[in-house]
């Protein structure tokens, strides 16, 4: 069964883009908001996928400051041994290990552009040389001159890649981790009918109106004679 996902419109109950940091979720049953093909204890539970970017998408027009709530409105009870609370657990549990993931991502990436700095600026240092080595002892003809400016061109377009990682590509990563920490540290509102708690005094009660129901009802003596008149 597939997540059932509704957003309340812009312009009714909360919206994203006021004072107001809630997120809301509407469902048929809690266990949807988690992935049914995890195998996990019901902690370490991954989301649903259609959740987690439900949930990501509205928290990014959220403002960046003040906690975050979500609000999860569930059509049915939750199941024995579901709480509020292990709900919150659990969803903070797997934002906390997303940020964690997030931020090796990060780390690799700073570790590649180091190393594309390195390389970068090493191949720059060499092609800057080597033009200056024609500059100085090769001929003014044409061939040496486009020779002597490939290489300046070449050498510059090698810091390409470490120059795209530390002032473009670093900042986003980095930004969605701070979102994935501030989820893994939200407060989860669970809305669903109580279950109907049924003992052993109900369970009686119900017993015994079932049987009053099944008895047939006895005719009078008078009316089945004058129905057989």
């Amino acid at each position: 069964m597939g997540i059932v996902l509704a957003m309340k419109p812009r312009n009714e109950g909360l919206d994203p883009r006021t004072s107001s940091n809630s997120i809301e979720l509407k469902l048929q049953e809690v266990t949807q908001l988690f992935n049914s093909m995890d195998p996990s204890p019901f902690y370490e539970k991954d989301l649903d996928h259609d959740a987690e970017e439900f949930i990501v998408s509205w928290a990014r027009e959220l403002p960046d400051r003040g906690p975050l709530c979500l609000v999860l409105h569930v059509e049915k009870p939750l199941p024995q041994g579901f709480s509020e609370t292990a709900v919150q657990d659990a969803v903070r549990h797997y934002f906390d290990y997303r940020a964690s993931i997030n931020r090796l991502e990060l780390r690799r990436m700073l570790k590649l552009g180091r190393t594309s700095l390195m390389i970068g600026s090493c191949f720059l240092v060499g092609c800057l040389l080597l033009s200056q080595l024609i500059a100085q002892h090769g001929s003014s003809s044409a061939f040496w001159s486009i020779a002597r400016e490939s290489l300046t061109i070449g050498g510059w377009v090698a810091m390409w890649r470490p120059m795209e990682i530390y002032l473009y590509e670093w900042w986003p990563i980095s930004r969605h981790h701070a979102l994935l920490r501030r989820l893994s540290e939200v407060t989860v509102e669970v809305r669903a009918p109580e279950a109907i708690e049924t003992g052993p005094d109900q369970l009686r009660l119900f017993e015994l109106e079932r049987r009053s129901s099944l008895q047939p009802t006895k005719i009078p003596a008078s009316q089945h004679d004058a129905h057989a008149a």
